[in-house]
């Protein structure tokens, strides 16, 4: 129960925190003209100074700043880009220019139905937020179970707000720029770039390296705690005192850091799909055991187990074949939604073959579910 997880964290967390390297390396490198592996190094270490000299309270008050500016930014650009460019109607007949299909919700590029598994593909990605350790280690860090109400609007608003933002960014910048990027992930760069003032855009431009380095910060943070607390101290040094674990934490979070900038290391590594694979991954793994532990009390340790692994291991060989078989349809679909419904069965399943948990698992489960209706 305590290593598993730690693994799962580990291999996910190390692709993932590549992903928001790539991020800032890309950034310094498309509007500073730095060489992409030399940003790399800088950003890397950067975020790696930061998390060890501060922790979690560090991390958590860089976050809200880093929020805050994400926030403003991809609300913003997209509705002064709107007014710069003439209005709505004329993005959307520049858009309709381009192909017109592009704003239609149903149909491909070529006139084709949008296919269900394209739909599922999409609604999937959504799943993956009740399995990520570092969202969640923020809701477990609330003071007390009255303000979850409330964080949660916050948060869902939050999300909300910014993912429609990021979307009328990505159509503008379609129509924006008259002929196709190099790489399309430089879309909000160069936009605020060629809009604003030099001032304005290197505050809106942060905003991307905000994006990276605190989904970063938080991904580094939960990894290395996780060695020392779920591996270290319970097979390595039981008698472990807290000068130790932190010299622990230290040294994993600089290899944990150099591995994803070895991940990161190739120029054309596409943050999108680093993202995609270890958002699935932590998703399948820890989302359907975090759910059904919240309304199944019947749930075990066997059963708990078999969800993490059968989910973590599903998104690996879906993968796999999707790139060994990519004419099978079916493969198409995001892996996300298939281990976490194979994930799901074994919990249930492996839970029913299994003894029930302990009258003292079923009280706590009682007493935490009343306090939640609260």
């Amino acid at each position: 129960m305590r290593v598993i997880p730690a693994l799962v964290i580990i291999f996910y967390f190390a692709i993932y925190t590549s992903s928001q390297f790539a991020a800032g390396a890309k950034l310094f490198s498309a509007i500073l003209g730095v060489d992409y592996q030399i940003a790399l190094i800088i950003g890397s270490i950067v975020i790696i100074g930061y998390t060890l000299l501060g922790g979690f309270l560090a991390v958590s008050f860089t976050d809200v700043i880093q929020g805050v500016l994400m926030f403003i930014a991809l609300v913003i650009v997209p509705i002064y880009a709107i007014f710069t460019l003439g209005g709505w109607d004329v993005i959307a007949g520049s858009a309709n220019a381009v192909d017109t299909n592009f704003l239609n919700l149903f149909k491909t590029i070529d006139g084709k139905g949008v296919s269900i598994i394209a739909i599922l593909s999409g609604l999937a990605w959504g799943l993956g937020y009740c399995g990520q350790p570092h969202i969640l280690a923020r809701f477990m860090a609330i003071e007390k179970p009255s303000q979850l109400k409330a964080s949660r609007r916050i948060a869902c608003i939050w999300v909300a707000i910014t993912l429609v933002a990021s979307v009328f960014v990505g159509v503008i910048g379609r129509t924006y720029f008259k002929t196709e990027l190099g790489d399309p992930e430089h879309v909000f760069m160069y936009m605020v770039d060629g809009m604003f003032p030099a001032i304005i855009a290197g505050i809106f431009l942060s905003a991307i390296l905000a994006a990276s380095m605190s989904t970063a910060d938080s991904q580094l943070l939960v990894t290395t705690s996780s060695i020392a607390e779920d591996i270290f101290k319970p097979f390595i040094n039981k008698d472990a005192n807290d000068k130790q674990l932190m010299l622990v934490s230290r040294v994993s979070l600089a290899i944990v850091a150099i591995i994803a900038v070895i991940i990161a290391w190739n120029p054309n590594s596409s943050v999108f799909g680093l993202v995609s694979y270890a958002w699935a991954g932590l998703g399948a793994a820890f989302g359907p055991v975090i759910l059904v532990s919240l309304f199944w009390k019947r749930m075990n340790r066997q059963g708990a187990i078999s969800g993490m692994v059968s989910g973590a291991v599903t998104v690996i060989v879906w993968n796999i074949l999707e790139s060994k078989l990519p004419n099978v349809s079916l493969f198409g679909l995001y892996e996300l939604l298939p281990a976490f419904v194979i994930s799901t069965l074994f919990i249930v399943a492996v839970s029913k073959l299994t003894k029930e948990p302990e009258q003292s698992v079923l009280d706590t489960f009682d007493e935490v579910y009343e306090k939640i209706k609260e």
